[in-house]
């Protein structure tokens, strides 16, 4: 097309960045010039966007040249090393990785949440970690209407969360299960087939696990609330795709449910999908291939008289990583 931008995709073969490019042509975004780049053993390789084969590239500052907006979709270390190159050859980088989402002068963004941080960008946007994006797209209408004063929220996380290599250990476990072989885990520390194990990509002093403190400091960044007290569990399951988030809150006034699901069904992102009589509520089955966050089982906590328990499903390869990021991209167009 003779309009449009240079984007750069690194990370391009991963699970994170071949969705990124699925969503940038499902979204009909504006690219003049895809430029894809990859581990080193990728180099001369293809990836295939809008039907063509693009060829990867080495990872060097003179590849980089031209490049208006990059979607990093590699690891931290690598997002590190690579996000400063993209920003001194001209670049504006949507980053995926934990790498840069609490330094105070990078914004942190969901678009339905908190567009107007884009503006204050220095070359680095965050895009927020997978699990943080889908229980904090339910919390936004709650916490405008009522004021969150707590959240506890438990995550269950499918295993492409961890990456292609998290999908390799369940299929194989699975097939080895069905074949009466032993199930011998290469990713998790653990067997994940049948099994459920702590989300871990390690654990903090005080107990909690990295995946567990993301959810609590990047949803308190979002919301701008450095102080909302919230509590995390993130459990690994064995599911494909979708993560799951079960939430409590509490809100400074109290929201009858019959309200709660008046807010979520209006805001942008959102679908309500919650009639238990009729056997409907969020399943990650059913919500594998949105891009919306579903949220049902909406019901007053017993414990606390202004408290609030719901569930809600998001795909986290979708919204949860590379619907986000377009979509901040898209508000840099716009």
């Amino acid at each position: 097309m003779a309009s449009g931008v240079t984007v750069a995709a690194v990370g391009a073969t991963g699970a994170a960045g071949q969705m990124t490019l699925r969503i940038l042509e499902e979204r009909k975004f504006p690219v003049r010039e895809l430029r894809a780049f990859a581990s080193e053993r990728s180099v001369g390789k293809t990836v295939t966007f809008r039907g063509e084969p693009v060829r990867i590239q080495r990872i060097e500052p003179a590849a980089f040249k031209g490049v208006e907006i990059a979607f990093c979709s590699a690891g931290s270390a690598q997002s590190k090393e690579y996000a400063p190159m993209l920003v001194k050859a001209g670049a504006t980088v949507i980053d995926k990785s934990n790498a840069f989402r609490m330094d105070p002068d990078v914004p942190l963004v969901v678009p339905e949440i908190n567009p107007h941080a884009v503006r204050h960008h220095r070359g680095i946007i965050a895009s927020p970690n997978c699990t943080t994006i889908v229980a904090v797209m339910p919390l936004k209408p709650l916490h405008d209407a009522g004021g969150l004063r707590r959240v506890i929220a438990t995550a269950y996380q499918a295993v492409s969360g961890a990456g292609v290599n998290g999908i390799a250990d369940l299929r194989e476990q699975t097939l080895a299960w069905a074949r009466g072989e032993t199930l011998a885990p290469r990713h998790f520390p653990h067997r994940i087939a049948f099994n459920l194990i702590p989300a871990i990509d390690r654990f903090e002093p005080n107990g909690y696990t990295g995946e567990e403190m993301k959810l609590v400091n990047e949803t308190r960044k979002i919301l701008e609330t450095p102080d909302l007290p919230i509590a995390a569990t993130s459990v690994r399951v064995p599911v494909f795709t979708c993560h799951s988030v079960a939430v409590t809150v509490e809100t400074e006034t109290k929201l009858a449910p019959e309200r709660a699901r008046a807010l979520i069904e209006r805001f942008p992102g959102l679908r309500l999908w919650d009639d238990p009589a009729q056997e409907r509520y969020p399943m990650p089955i059913d919500v594998e291939g949105q891009d919306e966050c579903f949220v049902g089982r909406i019901r007053e906590d017993l414990s606390s008289p202004t408290g609030l328990c719901f569930w809600v499903v998001g795909d986290q390869l979708r919204k949860g990583a590379a619907t986000n990021a377009v979509q901040i991209a898209e508000l840099l167009l716009g």
